[in-house]
């Protein structure tokens, strides 16, 4: 399972013009199922993600988690983050995860999510605007 984070001021998804999500302060992650991935990496990538310290404490270091600051976390399934790119120069998806095995981890990730932060979606499987402005730029690659 992989996720990509970014540190956010704020962010939000549309789909077909309506806002189906959005935050203020905390992080975007773009969640990839791939092929064997089960609820464990769901528990491991969750944990990693609210507890991952990527803002600032009172001396500027990246010392405070989503969980520290109470931030917002905004989840989009993005099956592309989990493509084959090693060859060629077209992606391969044979990696990835089934659509019904990955929306299920989705729904699992967001559950779990919930229960630790306040946590906002996109759609699974439909075309989804996604519109940020991030912070810093800070953007980091995490798997479980």
């Amino acid at each position: 399972m992989l996720g990509l984070i970014q540190r956010v001021s704020e962010a939000q998804i549309n789909v077909s013009g309506k806002v189906v999500g959005k935050i203020n302060r905390g992080l975007l992650l773009l969640l990839g199922v791939q092929k064997g991935d089960a609820e464990r990496d769901v528990s491991r990538l969750v944990n990693k993600v609210v507890n991952y310290r990527v803002f600032r404490d009172d001396k500027g270091h990246m010392n405070l988690s989503l969980l520290d600051i109470s931030g917002e976390l905004l989840i989009t399934p993005q099956f592309t983050i989990a493509a084959d790119t090693k060859k060629g120069s077209r992606p391969s998806f044979s990696s990835a995860a089934p659509p019904d095995e990955a929306q299920a981890l989705f729904d699992i990730f967001v559950l779990q999510a919930r229960d630790l932060c306040a946590v906002e979606t996109g759609v699974f499987g439909v075309d989804m605007k996604v519109s940020l402005t991030n912070d810093g730029p800070v953007t980091f690659m995490l798997s479980s």
